[in-house]
């Protein structure tokens, strides 16, 4: 789990963020886990 967070912190849009609804954030986030979820499991 803690390198998945700091997976998600090396995207530079996610960790410098400044959204002014907090819905918007968490889609920024779900979209990068999304594609890091589909990359790993793509080299398995």
């Amino acid at each position: 789990m803690e390198r998945a967070f700091n997976r998600l912190k090396q995207w530079r849009g996610i960790a410098t963020r400044y959204d002014k609804y907090a819905l918007t954030f968490l889609g920024g986030v779900l979209l990068a886990a999304t594609i890091m979820t589909t990359r790993t499991a793509s080299r398995n």
